[in-house]
């Protein structure tokens, strides 16, 4: 058995699926005594639904994955040299490529007989858009084995033109200069011209307002992280309880049909009982019967030697 083909086999289909077919192949290779890969495959963990989305897009559409790829690395590049421009470009392009992936991915999810929408199709995007700014994500994302949203990153999740780096204001240029005229010898000596100028009140403004503005954008992309992060943990935990309220169902299911069958297996005790006392009773009656025959037969063998003995003597 090719364990890597059972894992991308079992990652190709619906996650209510999974299960079922992860227990029959671990099955499979136990019978073949793999143990090792018996193991690999019970320690597989069923995809949530947005996990399953995204790796029927990659296995589907691998052109496109690439495409998302080679965006990641153009945008995590362009955020490395602060290319305002490129990152301008780069931005609404990003924004245009994950609007149709995350159409497809819905499209490729309702062909398979999985429909995907609402949050677990917003979360979709989410994987995507830390495919882009996280490499170690795009690496297991374009295996098509997720199992669940890869962790939030801060970066560039949510680059738009605005919040694009201006570029470097012109320094000004200096003007004509004038020809000076003797200093009385009572006066002080003029400023060196090494000595650097005093920031003016607009620049001492201007540099606060950008050095706000830095703050105001970290702590707004630390803030969509945090929230990235606590949202992929709901639909986490809201996957785990749909499967433990099914394993929870299963198990009434299971419980009420073995009720059943022991309501039917003590009637058949009772009945078993009431039929053993019935024969036994029986079983006593005949054997007196059979007791009685058998002096009967004993007294008549005694007649009958009796008979023919006088029968001899005449």
């Amino acid at each position: 058995m090719d364990v890597d083909e059972v894992i991308d086999d079992l990652y190709r289909l619906k996650p209510s699926d999974f299960t079922a077919a992860r227990d029959a192949y671990v099955a499979q290779a136990r019978q073949a005594k793999d143990s090792v890969g018996a193991r690999r495959i019970a320690a597989l963990r069923r995809p949530t639904l947005p996990a399953w989305a995204s790796n029927l897009l990659v296995r589907t559409r691998p052109a496109e994955a690439e495409q998302l790829l080679a965006l990641g690395r153009a945008l995590r590049e362009a955020h490395r040299t602060l290319d305002p421009a490129q990152l301008r470009g780069l931005s609404r392009q990003q924004n245009h490529v994950i609007a149709v992936l995350v159409r497809d991915a819905a499209a490729l999810a309702e062909q398979a007989g999985q429909p995907v929408g609402g949050r677990a199709l917003d979360e979709v995007g989410h994987i995507m858009r830390t495919v882009l700014a996280d490499p170690e994500a795009a690496e297991i994302w374009v295996q098509g084995r997720l199992v669940r949203s890869p962790e939030p990153t801060v970066g560039f999740t949510a680059i738009t033109p605005d919040t694009v780096p201006p570029r470097a204001a012109p320094a000004p240029k200096e003007g004509p200069k004038t020809k000076e005229r003797p200093e009385p010898k009572e006066r002080p000596k003029p400023t060196p011209r090494s000595a650097p100028p005093e920031p003016t009140p607009s620049d001492a403004s201007r540099a606060r307002r950008e050095a706000r503005l830095e703050q105001a954008r970290a702590a707004a992309g630390d803030a969509e992280a945090e929230a990235r992060r606590l949202e992929a943990e709901f639909h986490e935990a809201e996957s785990r309880h749909r499967e433990a309220d099914a394993r929870a169902t299963a198990a009434a299911d299971r419980v009420t049909a073995l009720d059943g069958q022991l309501r039917e297996a003590r009637e058949e005790q009772r009945e078993a009982r009431t039929e053993a006392t019935r024969t036994a009773g029986e079983a006593r009656a005949a054997e007196r019967a059979a007791k009685a025959a058998q002096r009967a037969a004993g007294q008549a063998a005694q007649a009958l030697k009796r008979l023919e003995d006088g029968a001899s003597h005449t």
